[in-house]
This record gives C-alpha cells, sequence and structure tokens, in this order.
C-alpha cells in the first residue's frame, strides 16, 4: 500500500478529530425563513416542523379579497394581512398558489359587518411593520398595527398560538374557513360556546386554476381540510356570516365563494368569529384531510391542553436543528452559512405529511386509506416536472426513509388514480401542471441514491406501463397547454414517430415533451437495469431525443407530425418547450451530453457554445432576462453548468457553478433567484455549496465542482468532504479514501460506502 501524502495525512487527523459537541451542535440560528419571499421566491415565513402537514402562516393582501399579495400567501413587500392560514405550500409558482386554507385573523374592535363583505381587506385585516416580525425555524409572531399580536407554533399535524390585544374585550378570532388561497367549493364552521370550540372544514384545490393556459380545467376540487380549534379563556360573544349577511349569536354557517376572481366571486363565503373578555388567549388548532374526527386526534396527540406557545417552540426548534444536522459544514461566512442553511431547511419543508397520527390519509380517488404495515407516513405535494432535477435527489441522499416513504406515497396516489402517475399533485390531487412523465426520474433518482423502503418493482411496474400503453386521457386538450391531462400525451404516435409531433400530441410543446420522455425513459433504463430487468428498448427510446435536432439550425426544434420542423424558428423562442427557449432546452440531455456534443461537432464546439450560453456579449456571467443565454430562475437548465465536466473542461463548471451560487443566491426577502418550486432552487444550492451534483437524474454519480466551505459532514452517510483551500474555485486534484480521483464525478459507490472525499482548492 503506498503512503499517504503528508497533506493528506494532515487533512485526514482534522477530519476524524470532529468535536463531540457535533452531535448536539444548532445551526437554526442561521436559518431566516423570510429568505425567498419576495423578488418571485414564493416562500413563506410561518411556523412549520420538517415536513409538517400544518404551516401557520401569514396571508398577505394587496386589497382583493379574492387574491392575496404573492404566490402561496406571503409577499414582503405587501405589509397587510388578513389572516393567519394554515397550510401552505413552498415556492408554487402558480398565483395565487396552493392552499392557504382557514385563515384566522386576530381582529380587534366589534365585528358589525360580515369579513367577507369586506371584500377590499379594508376593515377586518391590518397593516404590519416587519420591525414588528419574527420568523425562525417553528415559530413565528408578528405585532399588528390594530394592536394585536400573534405568537405561533407548530407540530407536525397541530399548531397553538397565543394572541395578545390591546385592553380587555376588544378582541376577537375571525375564522374565514372559505377564504382558502384559490377559493372553495363549500366550507362549513360549528361554535360550540360552552365547549368553547370552533371546527369546521373547507372542501377546495384548484391549484393553477387561474393560470391562462388551461387553468381553468383545474377550478375543482378534490380535498377537504377538517380542523378543530380549542380555546384557554371564555367565549363571550360569537356568530357567523355567509355572503354578505353577518349574523350574531348563530353557531352553524355553510358556503364557498367558488374558484374564479375579482368581482365573480367577491362577497361570497362563510366563517365565523369568537370573542373574548380578556386581553389574551391562547388557541390550539388541529387539521387533518380525512374527518373532524381525525383532527380532533391529531391535536389530541401532539399538543397537550396546557402546552404553551414557548414548549411547542422550543421542540420545534429541536426538531429543526436535528434535520439540519443531516448536513454539517464549518467554516464560511455568517452570510453564506445562512444562505446554505436556510436552503436545506427550505429542502426539508417538502413532502408533507397528509396522513393522521393512526395512519388513515385521503387517497386521489377521494378516499379515506390506511398506511400498509411499514410505510411511516403518506405524504403529499409533489412538483415533479422542478423536483426530479435536484430535490429529490439530496432527499433521497439525506432522508432516504422520507425519501422511501414519498415514493411509496406517489405510487399509492397513482394505483388510486387508476394507475396514473401524475405529474403535480397538490396534497393527494391530480393537477397535471407542467409536462412530461418527472415521476419516472423521481423515483429512479430516490432509489439511486438509497431509499429503499418502498415497493420498487410495483413502482417500475406501474410507471413502465404508464411509458408504454397509451391511455385516453393522452387524446384528451382538456387542460392544455399547461396543465394538459395526458401525463404521456398522444404515447401512441410518440411510439410510432419516435418524437412528440407538436401540431398532435395534446401537449405543451413536442420538443419539450420529446426530452423530457427521453429523461424520464432513460430513468426507466435505469431503474430495470438495477432491478435485474434490462430493457434495450427503454435504452434506444432515450435516444429520441436526437429526433428534435435539427442539425441545420444546431437547436431543438419542433416537428409536426409530417416530419417537417416547426418554422420559423428562433431559439430564443418558446414555440415548442414550456417555460423556456429552444436555447435553454437545447442542453436537456443530461444522459448522453457526449451524444449531444457529438452532433453539435465535438466536445470543443459544444463547449465554445456553452461558453456563450453562460456569458453575455461583454463577457458578464448570464443570470437570466434573456432566452439566448442561461437562466438560473427556472429549472430546464439548471444542470448545465455541470456539463463541462463532461466535455473535458471542469474548471468551468467550477467557475460557473460558483458564479451562480453567489450572484443569484443571497441573504434577505430576495434571496432566491425564482420560485423556489417545491424546494428545487433551495437544493441546487446545497449541491452546489457542496460540491456535488447528481450527474443524471436517476443516477447515484456525482459531478464535481468546488466545494464552499472547507469542511463538510453528512453524517447519515459517513461522509465527509474537506476542501483545503475554500473558498478558492479552482480543485487542484481530488482523491477519495486517499485514491486519485481521475474524472470529474464520483461513481455510485461513494454515496452507498461514503468515506472522506478531499478536493484541494
Amino acid at each position: 500500500m503506498r503512503a499517504l501524502p503528508v497533506v493528506l495525512v494532515t487533512v485526514l487527523t482534522a477530519a476524524l478529530a470532529s468535536p463531540a459537541s457535533a452531535a448536539v451542535r444548532d445551526d437554526t440560528r442561521y436559518v431566516d425563513p423570510l429568505i425567498g419571499s419576495a423578488g418571485g421566491g414564493n416562500t413563506y415565513p410561518g411556523a412549520v416542523r420538517p415536513f409538517g402537514m400544518i404551516s401557520w402562516s401569514p396571508t398577505s393582501t394587496r386589497g382583493d379579497q379574492t387574491n392575496t399579495g404573492a404566490a402561496n400567501g406571503y409577499a414582503y413587500d405587501a405589509t397587510r394581512v388578513p389572516g393567519f392560514s394554515l397550510t401552505h405550500v413552498n415556492g408554487a409558482g402558480c398565483h395565487p398558489g396552493a392552499a392557504g386554507d382557514v385563515p384566522i385573523m386576530p381582529h380587534v374592535g366589534a365585528i358589525t359587518s360580515s369579513p367577507t363583505a369586506d371584500t377590499k381587506d379594508q376593515v377586518y385585516a391590518s397593516d404590519f411593520a416587519h420591525a414588528d416580525e419574527i420568523a425562525e425555524p417553528g415559530r413565528y409572531r408578528v405585532g399588528l398595527k390594530s394592536g394585536a399580536r400573534a405568537d405561533l407554533s407548530v407540530t407536525t399535524r397541530a399548531g397553538i398560538g397565543e394572541f395578545a390585544f390591546p385592553s380587555a374585550g376588544t378582541g376577537s378570532l375571525l375564522f374565514r374557513v372559505s377564504n382558502s388561497l384559490n377559493g372553495s367549493e363549500d366550507a362549513k364552521i360549528t361554535i360550540d360556546p360552552v365547549a368553547n370550540t370552533v371546527s369546521g372544514e373547507v372542501l377546495t384545490g384548484a391549484f393553477c386554476g387561474r393560470r391562462a393556459n388551461g387553468g381553468v380545467n383545474n377550478q375543482k376540487s378534490y380535498y377537504r381540510l377538517y380542523f378543530t380549534a380549542s380555546f384557554d379563556r371564555p367565549i363571550t360573544a360569537h356568530g357567523t356570516w355567509v355572503d354578505g349577511e353577518l349574523r350574531p349569536g348563530t353557531t352553524t354557517a355553510q358556503g364557498g365563494e367558488g374558484y374564479l376572481t375579482g368581482s365573480a366571486r367577491a362577497g361570497k363565503g362563510s366563517g365565523g368569529y369568537v370573542s373574548f373578555a380578556d386581553t389574551q388567549v391562547r388557541t390550539r388548532v388541529g387539521i387533518s384531510y380525512t374527518s373532524l374526527a381525525a383532527a380532533q386526534r391529531n391535536l389530541e396527540a401532539e399538543i397537550p391542553k396546557r402546552a404553551t406557545v414557548d414548549q411547542v417552540a422550543k421542540e420545534a426548534r429541536k426538531a429543526w436543528a436535528s434535520r439540519l444536522r443531516a448536513v454539517e459544514v464549518d467554516g464560511g461566512t455568517a452570510d453564506q452559512r445562512t444562505v446554505f442553511h436556510t436552503a436545506l431547511y427550505h429542502a426539508f419543508l417538502q413532502p408533507n405529511v397528509a396522513s393522521d397520527v393512526d395512519g388513515t390519509y385521503l387517497g386521489s380517488d377521494r378516499q379515506v386509506h390506511r398506511l400498509a404495515p411499514g410505510q411511516q407516513a403518506q405524504y403529499g405535494n409533489f412538483s415533479g416536472w422542478d423536483q426530479y432535477r435536484a430535490h429529490t435527489q439530496l432527499l433521497a441522499l439525506l432522508e432516504p426513509r422520507v425519501a422511501g416513504d414519498y415514493a411509496q406515497s406517489l405510487l399509492n396516489l397513482a394505483r388510486q388514480n387508476g394507475g396514473v402517475w401524475d405529474r403535480w399533485v397538490h396534497v393527494n390531487g391530480p393537477t397535471h401542471v407542467m409536462t412530461g412523465d418527472p415521476s419516472a426520474p423521481a423515483v429512479a433518482g430516490m432509489y439511486a441514491m438509497g431509499a429503499k423502503d418502498f415497493d420498487v418493482h410495483g413502482a417500475f411496474d406501474s410507471l413502465l406501463r404508464q411509458a408504454t400503453v397509451p391511455h385516453p386521457d393522452g387524446l384528451s386538450d382538456k387542460g392544455c397547454p399547461g396543465q394538459c391531462e395526458g401525463q404521456r400525451p398522444n404515447l401512441a404516435e410518440y411510439l410510432r414517430l419516435g418524437y412528440a409531433p407538436h401540431d398532435t400530441c395534446h401537449c405543451w410543446g413536442g420538443a419539450a415533451e420529446t426530452l423530457e420522455d427521453a429523461v424520464a425513459d432513460q430513468a426507466l433504463a435505469d431503474l430495470a437495469t438495477r432491478l435485474g430487468r434490462p430493457s434495450a428498448d427503454l435504452k434506444a427510446r432515450a435516444g429520441w431525443w436526437r429526433n428534435t435536432f435539427n442539425p441545420a439550425t444546431g437547436h431543438q426544434q419542433a416537428r409536426r407530425a409530417d416530419g417537417t420542423w416547426v418554422t420559423p424558428f428562433n431559439p430564443a423562442s418558446d414555440q415548442g418547450f414550456a417555460q423556456g427557449s429552444s436555447a435553454t432546452y437545447t442542453w436537456m440531455v443530461p444522459h448522453d451530453v457526449a451524444g449531444l456534443a457529438e452532433v453539435m461537432g465535438g466536445k470543443d464546439n459544444a463547449a465554445t457554445r456553452l461558453d456563450a450560453f453562460f456569458h453575455r456579449a461583454d463577457g458578464s456571467w448570464a443570470t437570466g432576462g434573456d432566452p439566448l443565454r442561461y437562466d438560473p430562475t427556472n429549472e430546464p437548465g439548471i444542470h448545465t453548468p455541470w456539463l463541462y465536466n463532461e466535455l473535458g473542461q471542469p474548471r468551468k463548471t467550477q467557475e460557473t457553478v460558483r458564479a451562480m451560487a453567489t450572484m443569484v443566491y443571497r441573504t434577505g426577502p430576495n434571496g432566491l433567484p425564482g420560485n423556489d418550486d417545491l424546494g428545487t432552487m433551495s437544493a441546487w444550492y446545497v449541491f452546489a455549496a457542496l460540491g456535488l451534483y447528481p450527474r443524471t437524474p436517476s443516477s447515484a454519480e456525482l459531478h464535481l465542482s468546488s466545494p464552499m466551505f472547507p469542511k463538510a459532514r453528512i453524517p447519515g452517510r459517513n461522509i465527509t468532504i474537506l476542501a483545503p483551500g475554500a473558498p478558492n474555485i479552482h480543485a487542484q486534484n481530488v482523491r477519495w479514501n486517499g485514491r486519485l480521483v481521475e474524472q470529474p464525478w464520483l461513481p455510485e459507490e461513494f454515496v452507498r460506502r461514503g468515506g472522506l472525499l478531499v478536493v484541494t482548492l
């Protein structure tokens, strides 16, 4: 055995000398939930546990009760709130987002009119200043201009809030049960002044229902959220409202708002209020997607009657500290650690627990199901088109047990949905948003990264059927182009032609669909091989991206069913693509970069094209806004900085990844480059900061760039990454367990075996 170099002995000794206190380290102090709450990040700052069902957070308003300040409820520059809602989705792009169910508003003053009639949020809302706002992991506090204060914390399925009012006899809590972000089909409330409780439900859904590109097809319900709330102070007055009618003294109300906006919805809906003589009141709230009784059981199991916000918040902080220890970094500036740990925090906001404490959950068939033995939780919320490019792999790397249950959850939902794996699932509901068949790379990638606790053979068989047997939905234009119901649209034509014909594909864009399906077929081929069922057919289909690459233009381009190219062609155009230009999508062949380089005239030519893609004409870095160049704000091209590794120029990968990580990710509300998309953009940053990234979506091979911290550990995988010379950019050499790494990526054994990675910068 060769003697190790002196420098390696030194860093190995340092790596093994980790302090014993690492097991109890608490990096929650570096988390800022307000990062991404402006500039289109669409994050929310409220109280939530890792993967929590409940997320108690403010909903903002700009003066329209049928709308909200930003997608998913909160906008940093909209400092007026009509309530604090119990459910949220992190970073989704469709305005007004998703969920935002059951806003609860502490109101100061008399209730003299129906809050639903306050269509411009002039009466039953309040301003606040950010100086009076504190957001931290598991807790949210704010003082309102009205004089009311809210202090909120949560467990996984229940919340506790302490509300204070400026003087005795002035305080009420408004339960806006029908006022979910997208509206509602129906809502109910029941007030029991003797038992000192409020309970109810809202029937809602409609994610992306307002999008102009087919969203009207999503204006429908797919889940019912139940809630129950109790108070530590007696109710002294109560009432309800329906539409414009205030009904003091009544105890029940019912009525939804519909799924439209503006005048078509304004003034509709129902809710109730309870008033208190004291200056403060503590409320405990439990929620469930299956029944009111389940919501009560969730509450009783998770928050004792005499619990306080301080106590629950302390436990919530411990829960976050534990999850954040999935990656431990040393060194770096305070700002760098804030960006990193907040990104990790955002990555752990989803998937979201959808099952009750007793194992019941709402299926995609809207029936109540129970967890099978071995599954610890049913999870909801899957933004597949986004997540498969970074988030699901990071989840499986850091939390393989959660990822395994997530994969099983998606399989459960598919089985309940007639065997159809939907590309965007909100809670339990298939919404069809975006394009492609992202479940295949998501599941294959999670399995490759070590998520094994699910029925992988059942999942593969089901996904294979979706990829090979045409489904009637594939010939439907419902929801098109942005929410097409077909998950493998016009599959028969796709299989006949070897590409998705733009004129008959029943999809968002023929070229994008072809590229997405090629990635999905490669994922199925990879998974088939892992399961001992290799498929030459799937492997061949993964190469069909070549059928939409036009040698005459040197770009991906949509084709018609008769084989002709869709013209006129402009690489800056999104014709044939989904939320991206041809210039961006041309690089979307992560599984066959060698083949892509070949059709571009060789690796040197491809690298020269990448240079122009990442740099403006003046040589500065492209950071968005130019359809001919790299766009770090959306997912189709986020793998592209690592492609230099495949082209024999790893130094440029190191330079490009570092440039994007430092230029478009930062502290403060504008700290994300675009929609976080259920943690995808945040997961990208975590990978970039570690100097790693999946070589393909369905592989555990990891591209190498330059780590941003001198030391990082992934304790659950026994991985230590040392980067002597950080934050320098260029890697001089890389060694894994003392052996020189000859290529700019790591084999899958690195994830399986762990060890010491030394990247000398």
